[in-house]
């Protein structure tokens, strides 16, 4: 993480001198945001985690590598995911390549040269950002991106692989607090030393820890389809898009398509957020298409002929979490969606979970009795929540930048984004992929670190 994310005046790593107390990236060659090696936790715990989604799949990965015992209780009769493609951004595959992930996704994951957004009704390009090799350079690790049953597949072999239980047709009705348990629609309960609720945005555990409403509608929602690659590499005027494996965000007034191919290119995927407040219960999936097609009359007419291509789309609203004052009760803790789900324009939801996952296992790794527990969630909590919090933040604001309607906020942003454009240096820039602050803030975090920090730093307050 940079400099300024972390706790001034102290000493910078290896050497006699302090970290400022001003915001700095100078000495950040000193911080090589590498954790100690991670050891076998002190005390095993049994451990349940309810849903086996992204998040909690890799939650489960990260506590069984640490040598827990560990459960995963899912609703669904059968493991899937819906959707298409998702994005892995470095601050994530790193910490999947040390839970031993690398040999379960490499056949199955693609990794983009650049992110390309570009004007609306032209398809010019108005901001870049150079991922290959400047992310795996600056961050030691890759970008990549890859379809969301793929993701699921890879997490659960793995996971299986070192001893997770998972049982499916299992869906949790209530959480025993008291007793640190879950109740099953079957009637069985069950208890543990710590139960983990990775269970979405409609989770059941949300409400123990923070009553009243916490998903709230964005005003938007967003299509998602995939293309045959075949169709675009046999059009002349589009097979240019598949030559490289580029991110490409057309951004226009409160609109924008994203594309980029999956599959080991064998698919291309696209996600067409557009605004949309009605109750989504109301919509009719059966239109979707004719309904696709109309927001995004006008647009570049290379887009339109590709959006023509798609058979068939969901339409899915977008939703964020209110920031929530705390995650954990007793001995249940929230993580994922369920504790801070947001809009996907950083597209960091899944990586925020995996942080989490990896987070909370590190932070029990501290502990040497079960006794323990609480003051490891609240380590957790802290340092979680404010990560997930400007996670959010970030997202909403790009929800603004993108969307700027033609006119002298959108003319001043494409400018801000020409030097990136052009390859020349820059300081700043709208593009929060490439502005330099944010790019250092997003993905040299590393959540293993902040954990020991935080550990570190509750240590010497302890000694004072």
């Amino acid at each position: 993480m940079a400099i300024q994310n972390e706790v001034r005046g102290e000493p910078a790593p290896g050497s006699s001198l302090k970290n400022p107390t001003y915001p700095s990236n100078c000495l950040t060659f000193l911080n090589p945001s590498t954790p100690t090696p991670a050891q076998s936790t002190h005390v095993r715990l049994k451990i349940i985690i309810v849903g086996a989604g992204l998040g909690g799949l890799a939650t489960a990965i990260a506590l069984a590598s640490s040598g827990h015992t560990v459960t995963i209780y899912e609703q669904a009769p059968e493991l899937g995911e819906v959707g298409a493609g998702i994005q892995i951004p470095s601050n994530s595959t790193r910490l999947l390549s040390r839970l031993g992930l690398d040999p379960y996704l490499e056949k199955c994951v693609t990794e983009p040269e650049t992110i390309s957004f570009r004007r609306w009704e032209s398809g010019r390009v108005i901001g870049l950002t150079q991922l290959i090799p400047n992310f795996r350079e600056t961050y030691r690790a890759p970008y990549y991106v890859i379809h969301r049953a793929n993701f699921h597949t890879a997490l659960y072999r793995r996971a299986v692989d070192l001893g997770v239980t998972v049982k499916l047709a299992a869906r949790v009705t209530e959480y025993d607090v008291a007793r640190t348990g879950i109740l099953l629609e079957s009637g069985d309960s069950v208890q543990a030393d710590l139960v983990v609720a990775a269970d979405g945005v409609k989770s059941v555990a949300r409400q123990l820890v923070e009553n009243g409403p916490a998903i709230e509608q964005t005003g938007f929602a967003a299509y998602r389809a995939t293309v045959d690659v075949a169709r675009i590499r046999a059009d002349p005027e589009i097979s240019w898009l598949l030559e490289r494996p580029n991110l490409n965000i057309w951004i226009g007034d409160q609109r924008h398509v994203m594309t980029y191919t999956i599959g080991a290119g064998k698919s291309f995927n696209m996600v067409l957020s557009h605004p949309d407040d009605t109750d989504p219960s109301t919509w009719d999936q059966t239109t979707a298409l004719s309904d696709m097609q109309r927001e995004f009359q006008g647009w570049d007419t290379r887009l339109q002929k590709i959006i023509g291509m798609i058979e068939k789309t969901i339409k899915w609203p977008l939703v964020s979490c209110t920031p929530l004052t705390r995650w954990t009760t007793g001995r249940i803790v929230i993580l994922g969606d369920a504790a801070h789900a947001m809009l996907p324009y950083m597209s960091q939801g899944a990586a925020m979970a995996v942080e989490d996952g990896v987070a909370l296992a590190r932070s029990l790794s501290r502990i040497n009795n079960a006794q323990d527990i609480p003051h490891a969630l609240s380590i957790f909590e802290k340092v979680r929540m404010d990560r997930a919090g400007k996670m959010q933040e970030a997202s909403l604001l790009n929800g603004k930048l993108w969307h700027f309607a033609d006119g002298p906020l959108q003319r001043a942003r494409d400018k801000a984004m020409e030097p990136e454009t052009r390859g020349e240096p820059f300081s700043h820039s709208p593009n929060q992929w490439s502005d330099p602050a944010t790019q250092m803030w997003a993905y040299h975090y590393d959540a293993e670190v902040e954990i020991d920090r935080a550990w570190e730093k509750d240590a010497r307050r302890c000694c004072l």
